[in-house]
């Protein structure tokens, strides 16, 4: 069969007696997907047995459909951190490297990283379709944890119920954390908790129990079982007087405090936590660390479509864990690629870690999060001038009614039953009376790619009416709309040296509201620089990977080696935009 048209089929659950399922306007089944084929676009380090690491570029969704193909029950363990629904747009500070070496006053600004701003239908949907993928890749005996909060922790609950199976529910976690802020809640009692929703994917899970310290040491009387009395005592030496034994941990309870943790910090998003990688959302590495512990064992696979900063990889790779990741944020793929390359290097050497991993790109999509967002960007883009409170149209351009289908795949013939369903056919039914020969309604369809003859199935279906339809294509009719500017970059081979002499990051720029004559050091701009001698054409295996710390710069001058091809060269920039440029 085709790749590019092979499916996968998912049974439903069916509905247990006392076990009510969750509804929500626009509810979907979801019983099948097709495979999206994957791009190699970068490999750092080697395989170990048999197996290199894989972190995904894309729409989650399409990531584990990929997936199942090779992976369906195979992994052992899926921590996300999923989209909370907030209400709240997540920004990271961006500023140019370098101490005191800016002269402008707009050396930095804030960049939006992703927005958590849904309706409840959306949510549910969005959420409730990628459990299940998540149930097809788990293997019999692995499990799922759900990082949510008070916003939807009933309602995913209930969605997990449903996916996984109410009995299958394991135990609810509480992570009690630190809020340094609580003085200014004065309406209700202050939140200083997550919730961790943990499931199996059968009654046959692993599971190790865990130990934690304590704070101090504690002595408890040791406890016997008496044969003849058939009940627990209190154990007694020769003379008759009570054991004890002093414990120095504990094994871990559904309650994680910051001595649980044992971090000192637990909010790793404060500026005094050294694990803080100026990344939203940050979750702390022991979090992960019980997690996978508890779990996974030695070898297994680690899966996070929700990936963020890479965390749960970077904890993974030290523990000797397998793994996957997926972000659709192409600066959560930055943010992790570092990271990963960083605890790659503290591990080398240790033949029992998993340290190589591999890039890929499913799709390319770069900027669309969620159904949202992406109609936000598109009304923005055309200039559509938005209905907010339609059920039915997403505004309205020149005089026609807009829709805008799904973006992060083609408009198909399926995708217009939600529209028709909900026309106002008493009103068309009114202007036909009182117009015949009139269209009774214009409408413009907004897609990114569609099936043939979606245009003449609407008509079709409303074949009693007139209406005026208009397709467009995105890809194909607004090829020209321009959402980011190109960098660029001056490289030369200087005798035996590869020099970087200018990169003029162009959004960048414009962001800070610079000229270049602003930064004394085009260094300044640049995240990383990753340089591969022997380009092959298809995949970047970086032999250079100059990666500085936070005030350092990239060095800029490189020794050509004596074998070297064809060199690639990836400069990406504090916005985790990337200009690759191959040197012959």
């Amino acid at each position: 069969m085709d790749e590019q048209t092979m499916m996968f089929e998912f049974t439903q659950r069916p509905t247990i007696k006392g076990f009510p399922e969750l509804r929500w306007t626009g509810k979907r089944p979801y019983r099948s997907t097709q495979y999206y084929p994957a791009q190699l676009r970068e490999s750092y380090g080697q395989e170990r047995d048999g197996w290199i690491n894989k972190i995904f570029w894309g729409d989650n969704l399409q990531v584990m459909s990929h997936l199942l193909k090779e992976y369906r029950g195979k992994i052992s363990l899926i921590y996300i951190d999923p989209p909370f629904d907030s209400k709240a747009d997540y920004k990271k500070k961006v500023a140019i490297r370098g101490i005191g070496q800016a002269t402008s006053d707009s050396s930095s600004f804030e960049e939006k990283q992703y927005g958590d701003i849904w309706t409840n239908d959306e949510y549910l949907q969005f959420m409730y379709e990628r459990f299940i993928l998540m149930r097809e890749l788990l293997a019999e005996d692995g499990c799922i944890y759900v990082h949510c909060d008070w916003h939807k922790s009933h309602l995913l609950r209930c969605l997990l119920d449903e996916v996984f199976g109410a009995p299958n529910f394991v135990n609810e976690i509480i992570w009690h954390y630190a809020d340094y802020m609580q003085g200014n809640a004065t309406t209700s009692l202050p939140r200083k908790h997550d919730n961790i929703l943990f499931y199996s994917k059968s009654p046959k899970y692993y599971y190790e129990r865990v130990k934690v310290p304590l704070d101090k040491p504690v002595k408890r009387n040791r406890v016997v079982w008496n044969g003849k009395t058939k009940a627990l005592e209190v154990a007694r030496d020769e003379n008759g007087r009570i054991i004890y034994d002093e414990f120095t941990d504990r094994f871990l309870d559904s309650v994680w405090e910051e001595d649980v943790l044992n971090i000192g910090q637990t909010s790793v998003t404060r500026k005094t936590s050294s694990e803080n990688l100026n990344y939203p959302t940050q979750k702390p590495k022991r979090l992960l660390e019980l997690i996978i512990e508890a779990s996974s064992q030695p070898g297994d696979i680690v899966m996070d479509c929700f990936m963020g900063s890479g965390t749960t990889q970077a904890v993974a790779m030290k523990l000797g864990r397998r793994f996957i990741g997926a972000d659709i944020n192409l600066g959560a793929i930055q943010t992790t690629t570092k990271r990963l390359l960083s605890v790659a290097a503290e591990l080398e050497g240790q033949e029992d870690k998993y340290t190589g991993f591999e890039v890929y790109n499913v799709n390319n999509y770069d900027f669309f999060r969620n159904p949202v967002e992406a109609r936000e960007l598109l009304i923005s883009a055309l200039e559509i001038q938005p209905f907010p409170a339609s059920d039915v149209w997403d505004g309205e351009l020149d005089g026609r009614m807009v829709k805008i289908m799904p973006v992060n795949r083609i408009a198909t013939k399926a995708d217009l039953k939600e529209l028709i369903a909900n026309l106002p056919y008493k009103t068309y039914e009114k202007r036909k009376e009182e117009n015949p020969g009139q269209p009774v309604e214009r409408i413009t369809i907004v897609c990114m790619g569609h099936e043939p003859d979606l245009k003449g199935a609407l008509e079709q279906e409303l074949v009693d009416y007139k209406v005026d339809i208009q397709i467009v294509d995105i890809l194909r009719d607004k090829a020209d709309l321009q959402l980011k500017r190109d960098a660029e970059a001056e490289i030369v081979r200087e005798g035996g040296k590869l020099v970087i002499r200018a990169f003029y990051p162009m959004n960048l720029m414009q962001k800070l509201s610079l000229q270049k004559e602003y930064v004394e050091d085009w260094r300044q701009l640049v995240d990383s620089i990753m340089i591969d001698w022997n380009y092959d054409g298809v995949v970047m295996q970086p032999a250079v990977t100059d990666v500085p710390g936070k005030d350092e710069l990239v060095i800029g001058v490189y020794d050509i080696p004596e074998d070297c091809g064809t060199i690639k060269v990836k400069i990406t920039d504090l916005l985790s935009e990337s200009l690759e440029v191959e040197v012959r």
